[in-house]
């Protein structure tokens, strides 16, 4: 028995074959095809991260709206260089120049409010600094602002605040519509990946069938052939049959295992998991209102959304190139306390007030049409924008009214390519009994039997053509029909 044992193992070893490996059969739906690959394909993960980048981009824009609290420092800075000073000495102001050596250091806490309506900002900081004057009769001053409180804002009629708050919430919500239109794409994909595979399992279906029958038949015409009950070409041509049969079988089974190599990679399976498919045997009988498919289609689809967003960022272009062809000025005003002292105590006591108003203005006096070119750029290309939205809605809205009346006309095909479906196998039945009796000949034979592989060919395609149109509107529209309800998707939970 040891033996036996440690024979298995070496001969799994010779083969590269895992003595733990098995195969896995998994049974999958369509449904669970979808599920499976919007939960684990990389195409559904490269979409949750891009969500996860706007989401945070979103986030971003939304700090800006907050107050801000820092603290900066400059803790060592030594400096020993000749520098010129003045001292006031016996009535009359002295110039000296000299070395000088000092060490420095200070802090200061900054808190600060952007305001949206108008673009600028408030602040209240509170600062300290002490000097050590390290030649001579050494000195130490401290210097102090122990609150300061003031504004900046710009005067020049761009307020980057306030178009960021037209813009951002846009891109953010069409960041949600873009990640449920790449999980709808996602599910296209799957729907194609499925009938592959859903094909290719029919056609080796047929192929041993045929595999099968061509081999009886061949087999009973050889016996009649003996009886001089049939020709010699009759004969050759059910042996040519029948070897075709045999290279369709073999076809049959290599398509089979491309197409599951296909799906499972798409699906994240290793190579351990065989694949089996469900064909659905119903679908829903459905009629989509064009008009509706068209309202939902302008309320959700992301492309929707981008154009609505071009528009603004358009005329934001125009709103920037304007104030840079005028007057730019920014006004600054602080007010606060401050002091000096030779401890860190007395900058404390008894502070003085302080005050800082400051204007300053920049004003193009010959800059050659460079800011007037740029405001008529501007202007232009907003045209351009507004244009091309115009007409990318137009095809858009024709594509959302062709698709919906494309699907509506699935139902019909799928009904009749069922019925031709049983019809011509139900003649290849009647046609291969009546060859038995010797009622009709090969030709018509083969005739019989290729209308029924074809039949059954065409269901498997117009059962793929339903899904897929239903899918197509979906992500047009990213409503769900059969649900009658908007898609959506748990955001929270793409963050974790």
């Amino acid at each position: 028995m040891q033996k036996l044992l440690a024979s298995v193992i070496f001969v799994c070893f010779l083969t590269d074959i895992p003595v733990s490996a098995q195969k896995i059969t998994k049974r999958l739906t369509l449904d669970e095809v979808i599920r499976i690959a919007q939960d684990q394909s990389l195409q559904a993960i490269l979409a949750k991260h891009r969500y996860r980048g706007s989401y945070w981009q979103y986030r971003t824009f939304k700090a800006k709206y907050l107050p801000h609290l820092s603290l900066s420092s400059t803790i060592f800075n030594f400096d020993r260089s000749i520098k010129q000073s003045l001292s006031y000495e016996n009535r009359e102001w002295v110039e000296r120049i000299g070395e000088s050596k000092s060490l420095n250091s200070s802090g200061r806490l900054d808190l600060s409010q952007n305001i949206g309506i108008t673009g600028g900002s408030i602040f209240l900081s509170s600062q300290l600094a002490r000097n050590d004057r390290l030649q001579g009769d050494s000195l130490v001053r401290f210097i102090s602002s122990p609150v300061s409180i003031g504004f900046r804002q710009p005067i020049n009629g761009y307020n980057e605040l306030n178009w960021e708050k037209k813009i951002e919430p846009k891109r953010y919500e069409e960041a949600k519509k873009q990640y449920i239109d790449a999980m709808e794409a996602v599910s296209i994909r799957a729907v194609n990946y499925f009938f592959d595979l859903a094909l290719a399992q029919m056609n080796l279906e047929i192929s041993r069938i045929n595999y099968s029958n061509t081999d009886t038949l061949y087999k009973i015409a050889v016996g009649r052939f003996n009886m001089g009950t049939i020709a010699e070409n009759e004969l050759l041509q059910l042996e040519l049959s029948h070897l075709n049969a045999g290279a369709n079988l073999n076809s049959a089974s290599i398509d089979l295992e491309v197409n599951k190599f296909q799906l499972r990679s798409f699906l994240g399976f290793n190579e351990n998991v065989d694949l089996e498919l469900i064909i659905p045997a119903n679908v829903p009988m459905l009629d989509i209102d064009v008009i509706r498919a068209l309202d939902e289609a302008r309320k959700n689809n992301p492309d929707i959304i981008g154009l609505e967003r071009q528009l603004i960022e358009a005329e934001r272009d125009v709103a920037v190139a304007r104030s840079e062809k005028g007057l730019n000025a920014t006004l600054y005003a602080s007010f606060g306390l401050t002091n000096e002292a030779p401890d860190i105590n007395g900058v404390y006591l008894d502070p003085q007030d302080q005050q800082q108003v400051q204007i300053g203005i920049e004003l193009p006096i010959v800059d050659w049409g460079l800011n007037r070119g740029r405001l008529k750029m501007a202007q232009s290309n907003q045209q351009v924008v507004m244009t091309s939205v115009q007409q990318e809605k137009v095809d858009f809205e024709q594509q959302v009214l062709l698709s919906a009346m494309q699907f509506n006309m699935q139902d019909d095909q799928l009904l009749i390519a069922a019925k031709a479906d049983t019809v011509a196998s139900y003649r290849y039945e009647v046609a291969k009994r009546r060859f038995l009796i010797g009622k009709i000949d090969v030709l018509d034979l083969n005739v019989a039997l290729e209308e029924k592989d074809v039949a059954r060919r065409g269901y498997i395609a117009a059962l793929r053509e339903f899904w897929s149109y239903y899918f197509n509107i979906r992500r047009l529209t990213l409503f769900d029909f059969i649900s009658n309800k908007p898609l959506t998707a748990s955001f929270d939970d793409l963050l974790d």
